[in-house]
C-alpha cells in the first residue's frame, strides 16, 4: 500500500502562485509515476501533471506553462507549483502515485481561486 498526503491548498487571489506537496510513505520502492488531478465542483476529475522516476514530466494543455511538477526523492515529495492562478482553477487538487497494476489516492487538498 501506498499513502499519500497532499497539502498547501488555500485560497488566493487571481494571478497568484500556490505551491501543492505530496508526501508519499509506505510501499514506494516500486511506485513508476506520481501524479496531479483536480476536481471542480459537478466536473470530472481531470489529469494535470505527471512526473516519472526518471523525471519525465508531461502536462495537460490547460496548464502547460503555469504549473510545474517536480519531486525531491531523498523526502518521497512531490511538488505542484502554481503559477498565474485563474479562478477555472479553483478545485480540490489529488496526488496519484502509480505501483505495479495499483493507483493510489491522497485524500485532496483545497485550492480557492478569487477574482
Amino acid at each position: 500500500q501506498v499513502q499519500l498526503v497532499e497539502s498547501g491548498g488555500g485560497l488566493v487571489q487571481a494571478g497568484g502562485s500556490l505551491r501543492l506537496s505530496c508526501a508519499a510513505s509506505g510501499s514506494i520502492f516500486s511506485i513508476t509515476a506520481m501524479g496531479w488531478y483536480r476536481q471542480a465542483p459537478g466536473k470530472q476529475r481531470e489529469f494535470l501533471a505527471r512526473i516519472t522516476t526518471g523525471g519525465s514530466t508531461n502536462y495537460a494543455d490547460p496548464v502547460k506553462g503555469r504549473f510545474t511538477i517536480s519531486r525531491d526523492n531523498s523526502k518521497n515529495t512531490v511538488y505542484l507549483q502554481m503559477n498565474s492562478l485563474k479562478p477555472e482553477d479553483t478545485a480540490v487538487y489529488y496526488c496519484n502515485a502509480l505501483r505495479g497494476l495499483g493507483s493510489y489516492w491522497g485524500q485532496g487538498t483545497q485550492v480557492t481561486v478569487s477574482s
